[in-house]
């Protein structure tokens, strides 16, 4: 499941471009396999003076922490791909800002400490695992 939490400085996403972000975020998911509801993205409005870079307030700026659950990168190569990966993502949507100061950053979780509506998702890449996205929901199985 990845999850992203984006910080946002006011008037940086309109509900519209919160909208396409997010859906464009869960389209990339789903182009690698996962399901469509694996992907949970918040956004979260912070006013400029309560938003600090390097000690001093930042007037507009996003900070995204990214959750991976379902997926682990395995290596050096692996990790510097999906940090690509995920800045071609973000930068369509964030460098039309003038001035902005955006960063993110991807956690990695255990599998193990996940569920869904109290199920454990089925193994990655598994025929259980296709059905979930297929039907995008889960199920027992």
């Amino acid at each position: 499941m990845p999850l992203w939490t984006i910080h946002h400085t006011p008037g940086t996403f309109t509900d519209e471009e919160k909208h396409r972000l997010a859906a464009h975020i869960a389209d990339h998911y789903e182009q690698v396999g996962l399901p469509r509801f694996y992907v949970v993205t918040l956004f979260h409005e912070t006013r400029p003076e309560e938003f600090y870079v390097g000690g001093e307030p930042a007037p507009v700026g996003v900070r995204i922490a990214i959750d991976h659950i379902a997926r682990r990168t395995p290596d050096r190569e692996s990790r510097r791909r999906t940090a690509q990966w995920v800045k071609g993502m973000l930068q369509p949507h964030l460098e039309r800002n003038a001035g902005l100061h955006w960063e993110f950053h991807i956690d990695e979780t255990s599998d193990e400490l996940w569920m869904i509506n109290g199920i454990a998702p089925p193994p990655a890449g598994s025929d259980a695992e296709k059905l979930w996205a297929e039907s995008n929901s889960a199920s027992p199985y």
